[in-house]
């Protein structure tokens, strides 16, 4: 069903055409596991429909190449189409192109400087608790293990330090039921819940500069839920808020601010993912920094798998030929140019060549 000796553009194509909604990455996981164990310079793992292949070729460094195969549901944009130099379909961006890079430097470049883990995995686009790399993580930490890791995800071609962490809480406001015919006679929770909206819209997000990257952080309502029928005042409404706060935070740090912000209402939380710092003064990113992105950096704004290499003792960035705003859009594309680009780079990179 793959062709790792077709073209990387014509690969991505194939790789888009291939349905891999979270949850349903059998077909897909099935085919890249077959076309890797074809390969005799690489040792090859299964966990579920992650897969994991690597070099063992005893060179002094290892470095993890990792991308997901899974997307966001499909809205009618799958088979892939060409236009005008861009390949439009789902995932095109977010990440089949980064993981067709990762699958071409898989099949081509047999004596990298570095030994090199390849990581396919599956559902980052669910709950977390699904996540193929964080299974792998509990199930089989040796094959993750490395000095520095690349996470192919969407950033325009540039390299991306470190990631943002995120929380969902639930604030509640409190009420007292009544009849709506006298609704004098309770509180409505509903419009209590003003309060809530009145601080989000005040809200000032910090832009702090963490180890010479600027991040910037947000907060925002994402759902609003209360009610009891069309005749009852409501005595709790609930509203859910995402924090996207920048990495010189923990998660208790961010779920302490957050408790402050909403000081007097009920605050649940409900998800949390943690931060990473940019480490780029790590030897292993800082070289990849200026061999591949020409000396230039700026801070992942969302949250990434970074994170859990993080967790690991694995310092990361991400690096990827897809655009970041187009991910999950409907007419989600990715310049094929950019994914010539992004191979070209990487191949000169893991080869040692002089110049990228």
């Amino acid at each position: 069903m793959l062709d790792l000796t077709a073209d990387v553009r014509d690969l991505t194509a194939r790789l888009v055409d291939i349905e891999s909604v979270s949850g349903g990455e059998r077909v897909l996981a099935d085919a890249i596991e077959t076309e890797l164990r074809a390969l005799p310079h690489l040792r090859v793992h299964r966990d579920g429909d992650a897969i994991v292949a690597r070099t063992e070729l005893g060179r002094p460094q290892r470095v993890v190449l990792a991308g997901h195969i899974d997307t966001v549901p499909i809205v009618g944009n799958v088979p892939s189409k060409v236009v005008d130099g861009r390949l439009y379909g789902c995932g095109t961006s977010d990440m089949k192109s980064g993981v067709a890079v990762q699958l071409k430097l898989a099949a081509t470049v047999t004596e990298p400087v570095h030994d090199v883990t390849y990581v396919f995995y599956d559902c980052e686009e669910v709950d977390a608790e699904r996540n193929g790399l964080r299974r792998l993580s509990l199930t089989s930490p040796e094959w993750l293990s490395g000095d520095f890791a690349v996470l192919m995800e969407p950033t325009g071609g540039v390299i991306e330090g470190g990631c943002q962490g995120t929380m969902r809480v639930e604030v509640v406001a409190r009420g007292e039921r009544a009849h709506s015919a006298r609704s004098w006679m309770g509180r409505n929770a509903i419009h209590e819940a003003g309060r809530i909206l009145d601080v989000l819209r005040a809200y000032e997000p910090r832009r702090p500069e963490v180890e010479g990257l600027r991040f910037h952080e947000g907060l925002n309502a994402v759902f609003v839920s209360g009610g009891v029928a069309g005749n009852v005042i409501p005595d709790e409404c609930v509203v859910t808020v995402n924090y996207r706060f920048a990495p010189d935070l923990s998660v208790a740090d961010a779920e302490a601010h957050l408790r402050e912000v909403f000081d007097g209402f009920e605050v649940r939380v409900t998800d949390a993912a943690p931060p990473a710092r940019p480490g780029l003064d790590h030897p292993a990113a800082a070289a990849f920094v200026e061999k591949v992105g020409s000396g230039q950096a700026r801070a992942k704004l969302g949250w990434t798998d970074v994170a859990r290499m993080s967790e690991l003792g694995v310092p990361a960035v991400n690096y990827g030929p897809g655009e970041p705003t187009l991910a999950h859009t409907r007419d989600e594309w990715v310049e094929l140019a950019a994914v010539v680009e992004a191979e070209r780079r990487m191949v000169a990179w893991l080869s040692g060549a002089g110049t990228v």
